[in-house]
């Protein structure tokens, strides 16, 4: 596995309406991989690899983060800001985060001292407005670099963990690595037009794929996004969703989507032909880019996805297993290739 590349792309900043970064690692990757690679205007990156028949697949995996925006610098050069995405608040105490302002800085999230607290306020639920962003520096210097909406993200290195790789936005990186990665291992004859795109703003409500699935009409649609693996202390067996080293995770439903039984049947099908280790997915809460796959086109489309499971989602470190991963390319890899011998009834 590419851990340096993984590394790359999980470690590099991209909050939602702000993947420029993150776009210019796929777009060198994927260069020699398509026979077409485009950007549209909301900045979303295609990569197209004709097939032998003009029937559609799109496949979606998100560039962008959770992430924060400035919202406003106190006469004392604290920062505060609004969150890009979905954040459990009790995660943010004493994280490092970066703001790109004119250059990038690194800062910290601060709150109040626990020592100070009144017994109320030690019991109440945290709130992201309990908290604020220390740069260390005064307000005339932090306004020569922060200016209010500027982006901030968080800052964790990739570790390998016994099997495991650590880092802040495996959610959805993992994703964006594995869809490079399958297509390096594509044969170079597929059945269909393969629309390998790497979207925008999923995290604050899947628009980048909505755009894009509206312009490419699709007949079919994948969806490569994390779920969660819930299998640490304290969890039921029913409350588990996924469990991380249990292989690739084929979706039945999340909030957004349920995944049309055909593509559930065809990716059990793929894995047990690729031998591939497979769990199935259902998600109470939360919803993927599979939702505009699915529905986006003026007559919708056959959509599934394939989900990597991963542990602390939407935390500042999130994990994913290696092998997990690896599944997930091979499925994805060999569903595309195998696409044309399934009977879709269509």
């Amino acid at each position: 596995m590419n851990i340096a590349l993984l590394k790359e792309i999980c470690e590099t900043a991209g909050a939602p309406g702000y993947e420029n970064r993150i776009r210019e690692i796929v777009l060198r990757e994927i260069k020699k991989l398509a026979d077409e690679v485009s950007v549209d205007k909301m900045g979303n990156v295609t990569a197209l690899k004709r097939g032998k028949e003009r029937k559609k697949v799109m496949v979606a995996a998100h560039m962008d983060e959770i992430g924060f925006i400035v919202t406003h610098i106190d006469d004392k050069g604290f920062l505060r800001f609004h969150t890009l995405g979905g954040f459990d608040p009790k995660t943010l105490t004493a994280q490092r985060v970066i703001v790109h302002g004119t250059k990038d800085i690194v800062g910290v999230m601060g709150s109040k001292p626990v020592h100070l607290m009144t017994p109320e306020e030690k019991n109440k639920v945290t709130q992201t407005v309990d908290y604020f962003i220390d740069l260390g520096l005064s307000k005339k210097e932090v306004e020569k670099i922060v200016s209010v909406g500027n982006p901030v993200t968080r800052q964790r290195d990739l570790i390998e963990m016994g099997n495991c790789v650590n880092c802040k936005s495996i959610d959805n990186r993992v994703s964006v690595f594995i869809l490079i990665e399958a297509l390096k291992i594509l044969p170079k004859k597929i059945p269909y037009d393969i629309y390998a795109v790497f979207t925008v703003q999923e995290e604050v409500g899947i628009r980048g794929a909505s755009v894009a699935a509206h312009n490419i009409e699709p007949d079919f649609g994948l969806g490569l996004d994390t779920t969660i693996a819930f299998d640490t202390p304290g969890s039921r067996p029913h409350e588990m969703v996924t469990q991380l080293g249990e292989g690739a995770a084929i979706k039945i439903m999340d909030s957004s989507t349920i995944c049309d039984p055909r593509m559930i049947e065809f990716l059990k099908q793929t894995a047990k032909k690729n031998k591939i280790k497979w769990q199935l997915e259902i998600l109470p809460a939360g919803g993927t880019d599979t939702a505009a796959l699915q529905r986006n086109g003026k007559t919708g489309s056959i959509a599934g996805a394939i989900s990597i499971p991963t542990r602390h989602i939407h935390q500042s470190i999130e994990m994913a297993d290696k092998s997990d991963i690896q599944g997930c390319i091979d499925l994805l890899a060999g569903a595309i290739a195998d696409m044309d011998n399934f009977k879709w009834g269509i």
